[in-house]
């Protein structure tokens, strides 16, 4: 009887310094919260103060209107269709060009893993490709493409693809190739060691790249709605500065940066079932 109180103390003790434990990391997930969203408030209070008193030193602040004024004005756009409109085509562009170069990239990826010869074909391109800046490939775009849509999702999709393609190279390179080899002897087909071995060792990889992939295309979309569009939250905060409308300037950047900030968090969540495996491991 003893030794079975003795068990029930231990299990007892044992749950009392889980939950204590949990107690503790709940406590510095809201801790670190707080830390964000502190910083955030600090830095519009900052920007209230500079803009009310017309800062102007080094940088001026004369023109900037206050937090206070922008988001009057932000109350004013979120009743209006046209705001709605120009968020509609952005994010239009982005699932068009994000969703086929993620599909394109992770397949040459591969391929470039696997394959010396093509390795060897591919990455010179990619290399020379690369560092020319989206701003650099619009008036080339626009010369190859009959439409100005279609322009700005090919920028948009280069600057999807190079993330995604060299993150898949990095993954797929790093999968241990006594995996694969062992796999062989067992058995296993090409097909099999494709599914079963390379994607899910070089999976941690791919969705690094992935989301990174997503942060460069919001940046390659702006650039082409900036100079050659005609909708789209870029073309409206360009619009905005040659309309002379401050407010407006600061509402479409901020609507980037949020807009920007949901789609990586949404990858990184698509992710995190694809790599629970690694949870379980650790």
């Amino acid at each position: 009887m003893s030794e079975g109180v003795g068990g029930y103390n231990q299990h007892d003790a044992l749950k009392q310094r889980l939950r204590g434990l949990m107690v503790r990391i709940k406590r510095v997930e809201w801790q670190r919260i707080l830390v964000s969203a502190s910083a955030l408030v600090g830095a519009v209070v900052v920007w209230q103060l500079l803009a009310m008193y017309q800062f102007n030193y080094i940088i001026s602040f004369e023109n900037i209107p206050t937090p206070v004024v922008v988001f009057e004005q932000f109350l004013k756009l979120i009743v209006t269709e046209e705001f709605y409109l120009h968020i509609g085509a952005s994010l239009q562009r982005i699932g068009i060009a994000f969703t086929s170069a993620s599909i394109m990239g992770v397949i040459v990826g591969i391929f470039m893993g696997r394959s010396r010869i093509f390795h060897d074909i591919m990455m010179p391109y990619i290399e020379i490709l690369r560092p020319i800046p989206a701003v650099a490939w619009i008036p080339l775009a626009i010369l190859m493409f009959p439409t100005e849509e279609s322009s700005i999702i090919y920028i948009t999709y280069l600057g999807t693809f190079f993330p995604v393609v060299l993150n898949t190279v990095h993954g797929v390179e790093q999968t241990p190739e006594a995996l694969v080899r062992a796999a062989k002897s067992l058995g296993a087909g090409t097909k099999s060691i494709l599914w079963h071995v390379i994607l899910p060792g070089a999976l941690p990889s791919i969705m690094a790249g992935l989301a990174i992939g997503m942060g460069v295309a919001w940046f390659s979309l702006l650039a082409g709605e900036i100079i050659s569009g005609q909708y789209g939250i870029g073309y409206f905060t360009w619009n905005s500065y040659t309309l002379i409308e401050y407010p407006n300037i600061i509402i479409g950047m901020l609507t980037i940066g949020g807009l920007g900030t949901l789609s990586t968090y949404l990858v990184r969540q698509a992710s995190k079932p694809a790599l629970r495996w690694q949870e379980h491991k650790e």
